[in-house]
């Protein structure tokens, strides 16, 4: 699946952007939200997602690039979020955020930056729809991939099969049309990719 970051966008033509990326096989809606204290800077909040959300049928994924997301999945939920992913390295009881997630009727996920070990997951893994693998450190769109990372999502990928587990892999920073293969080969179903994507000159084979 291909996972197109509005934060890459024309942000005074979202809905533009959103028609551009269906029509260009966009198969989720990545909605990058950052604070400006887990992540240097601001992007937006639940009132862009509900303005967005009767644009597009597609799943609205919610990345909260946020010091204490507990305070904002209930929020994020009703404006129009489909899947809400956290930052494993901002929630201290990141089994209760997944269950409160849960209880709101969404898709959980959980993000590991590039500095935070697979291993640390390891008591989430069953619980969790989505595990997001930042390949980039978070907070800047147009970074380059980080090679070392993909070997978090080949671990990842090594752990789904050998527990039998049914979690998404996503991998999230430097995803272009020269890096796209090596994400998909390395165990991703989910490739986010913000400005070679909107940049509009590439052709993605997502299969």
């Amino acid at each position: 699946m291909l996972a197109p970051s509005l934060l890459s966008a024309d942000l005074a033509d979202l809905k533009g952007a959103v028609a551009f990326l269906e029509a260009h096989g966009g198969s989720v809606v990545h909605i990058d939200v950052m604070d400006g204290r887990f992540v240097p800077q601001i992007s937006y909040g639940q009132p862009v997602v509900q303005s967005i959300r009767p644009l597009s049928a597609l799943p609205f994924d919610v990345h909260l690039m946020v010091e204490r997301p507990e305070e904002q999945v209930d929020s994020f939920a009703a404006a129009g979020a489909d899947w809400i992913t956290f930052h494993l390295e901002a929630s201290v009881h990141a089994h209760r955020l997944v269950q409160r997630i849960h209880g709101l009727g969404k898709k959980a996920g959980v993000s590991i930056v590039p500095s935070t070990p697979v291993e640390a997951l390891s008591e989430l893994l069953e619980y969790v729809d989505v595990v997001l693998v930042m390949t980039v450190n978070p907070g800047f769109g147009g970074q380059a991939l980080i090679p070392s990372c993909l070997k978090k999502v080949r671990r990842l990928a090594e752990l789904r099969a050998a527990e039998g587990l049914p979690f998404l892999i996503s991998v999230d920073g430097g995803v272009n049309a020269q890096t796209l293969a090596a994400v998909r080969d390395s165990g991703a179903d989910i490739a986010v990719s913000g400005s070679a994507f909107f940049s509009g000159g590439l052709q993605w084979e997502i299969s």
